[in-house]
C-alpha cells in the first residue's frame, strides 16, 4: 500500500536538525515498519503517558494517514512532527517524537511541544537534546512567542528536562488531559521567546532549513 505513496513530501521540503547523535526529521513513508515496531514494543510503557490508543493504530494505512496529517499541517506550518533517531557511523535508528502542534499566530503566536522516547532509550537526555535542537526553529524560524508543554505531576523526567531547557512551571490545571483513558491533572510549563533569547541556549542552523522558513 505505501508504494501508492511513493511522492508523498517530495514537492515539501521539509525542515532537519542535527547535533552529534541527534538527527530530526519528518516521517517518511518508508519508516512505517520501524515506527510501528517501535510503538508496539513500547506500548505498556507508554500507556501511562499518552492518551489510550490501540494495535490498530499501528495499521499502514493510519500511518499513511498521519503523513498527510502531517504534510498538510506543515504546509500551512499550524503543525510540526518531527521523528528522533540516534546516529551512528551513518546508520540511524528511530527511538522517539517531537511534536509542535496547536501553533497559533497574530496576537498569539504560541506553540505546544510533546514528545516521547523509547523505554530502551529514555533517561539518556534524548529528548531534552531534542528539544534543544528545536527552540531555534520555533523562536527564530517561526517567530513564535511562547512555547507551552504540560506534564503529569509525577513524572519528574519530564518536568527536570524541561527546566533544563529554560521552562518555567506557571501553574497547575486539573483534569487537563485524557491519558490512559483518565481525566489527569498537569502541571503547566512555558518558555517565553525573551527567556529563551536571554539563556541563549543554542543557534540556529539555517543550513538545514528549507528557504520557507528561515
Amino acid at each position: 500500500m505505501i508504494s501508492m505513496f511513493s511522492n508523498l513530501f517530495s514537492s515539501s521540503p521539509t525542515p532537519t536538525f542535527s547535533n552529534n547523535n541527534i538527527f530530526l526529521r519528518f516521517a517518511q513513508k518508508n519508516d512505517y515498519k520501524e515506527w510501528s515496531s517501535l510503538r508496539l514494543k513500547n506500548m505498556d510503557y507508554l500507556a501511562p503517558f499518552e492518551p489510550k490508543w490501540h494495535k490498530s493504530d499501528l495499521s499502514e494505512s493510519a500511518f499513511i494517514k498521519r503523513l498527510f496529517h502531517y504534510e498538510n499541517h506543515a504546509k500551512t506550518k499550524t503543525e510540526f512532527q518531527f521523528f528522533i533517531f540516534l546516529q551512528n557511523k551513518g546508520i540511524k535508528t528511530l527511538v522517539g517524537a517531537i511534536s509542535l502542534s496547536n501553533i497559533r499566530y497574530n496576537a498569539a503566536r504560541h506553540v505546544t511541544l510533546g514528545y516521547w522516547v523509547s523505554e530502551e532509550e529514555s533517561n539518556k537526555g534524548i529528548i531534552s537534546k531534542s528539544v534543544k535542537l528545536i527552540l531555534p526553529f520555533i523562536f527564530n524560524s517561526l517567530q513564535l512567542v511562547r512555547v507551552h508543554a504540560a506534564c503529569l505531576p509525577h513524572n519528574i523526567a519530564s518536568r527536570k528536562l524541561l527546566e533544563k531547557n529554560g521552562f518555567e512551571e506557571e501553574g497547575y490545571s486539573k483534569d487537563y488531559l485524557q491519558i490512559n483513558g483518565i481525566w489527569q491533572d498537569h502541571v503547566l510549563y512555558a518558555l517565553t521567546r525573551e527567556k529563551y533569547l536571554s539563556l541563549n541556549t543554542c543557534e540556529t542552523n539555517k543550513t538545514a532549513l528549507p528557504k520557507e522558513y528561515r
